[in-house]
């Protein structure tokens, strides 16, 4: 009984001196564990008689019970300090001035589409939205394509199935508003357009583009030429100019490709810019309009292609790449 006792106070007293939770969970173990000292004393019961036996591990037990009990306790206490300590440690001032956070910045991209959109809108034109997977018929069909044209190839389109595609061009969205609205009406669209191409500088299987068309009585090649005309001088400066060559196009006749000149950019080279004409008569009379009463012009360009001659990138890999030492460069 007396090594019960000896063993209590000494647990006892080391509980009360303890300083931290942690200090008590190893006297816990230390006394009260598998291998701990009063449990130890178990191992002595077996040379005691069969009337000592009963009382000494009863003894064993309520000293077991009683440092529990003040371990508890003494737990309790510390944990209420240490709360406090802690609390004290990570309290915030919330009058201090906040950590400057990182802004983000608006792609070089996204960035040219919403010039873009503002000098189009700015001239009247309505922007419409349509879908990246198209069907064969508006992709196609609707814009006067024949069945050899070369873009017909399956090499050059991406096909989910024999009647649908992703988009190979922007004007595609042209038989979808044809079907629901009458002349007049002026339109243009941006987004991706998607082409089984292999990606080097100057080509990629996705890359944006805007497409642009109206119709309205009397619509000629002269307006047509005064659009991209001012179009161009607001996306390079007033002193940019446009040329016309002849080109084919199915969904236009006549067609052209068209260039912009500008000193400031190009010291007065001619930069090819995309494609445009008036909107081909076929067209317009699949969806009931009257070609001898009215006309339309269309145009369209890649997105990538206004930065590219605008700050002289030579790879349009660069726009998708997210490398920040590229992309900052346009902040």
């Amino acid at each position: 009984m007396e090594s019960i006792r000896l063993v209590e106070e000494e647990a006892t007293s080391e509980i009360h001196l303890a300083k931290s939770t942690g200090e008590l969970r190893e006297l816990e173990i230390k006394f009260l564990g598998k291998q701990g000292l009063l449990t130890g004393l178990m191992r002595q019961i077996g040379s005691l008689s069969n009337e000592e036996k009963p009382k000494f591990g009863a003894a064993i037990n309520e000293a077991k019970a009683r440092l529990n009990e003040l371990i508890e306790l003494r737990t309790a206490n510390l944990k209420s300090t240490e709360r406090a300590v802690q609390f004290e440690a990570e309290r915030l001032d919330v009058t201090m001035p906040a950590r400057p956070s990182g802004a983000g910045y608006e792609h070089v991209l996204q960035q040219t589409i919403n010039k873009i959109k503002k000098v189009l809108g700015g001239m009247g034109f309505r922007y419409v939205e349509t879908p990246e997977l198209e069907t064969f018929n508006y992709n196609f069909d609707a814009l006067n394509y024949p069945p050899d044209h070369p873009a017909m190839d399956e090499q050059d389109t991406f096909y989910i199935d024999d009647s649908r595609l992703l988009r190979t061009q922007c004007t595609a969205f042209q038989g979808r508003l044809l079907e629901v609205h009458k002349p007049p009406f002026r339109f243009f669209t941006v987004g991706r357009t998607f082409r089984n191409e292999a990606v080097d500088r100057t080509h990629g299987h996705t890359f944006h583009q805007v497409d642009c068309f109206m119709v309205d009585e009397g619509v000629s090649m002269a307006q047509l030429k005064g659009t991209l005309g001012t179009f161009a001088a607001a996306m390079f400066g007033d002193d940019a100019k446009v040329r016309f060559r002849p080109d084919f196009f199915p969904f236009v006749e006549p067609g052209v490709d068209y260039a912009i000149s500008t000193p400031k950019l190009f010291d007065g080279r001619w930069v090819e810019l995309g494609g445009a004409g008036l909107v081909h008569p076929n067209i317009l009379e699949a969806y009931g309009i009257d070609t001898e009463t009215y006309s339309g012009f269309a145009f369209g360009l890649g997105v990538e292609r206004i930065p590219m001659m605008a700050y002289g990138v030579d790879d349009l890999r660069y726009f998708m790449e997210n490398d920040l030492r590229f992309l900052e460069q346009f902040r």
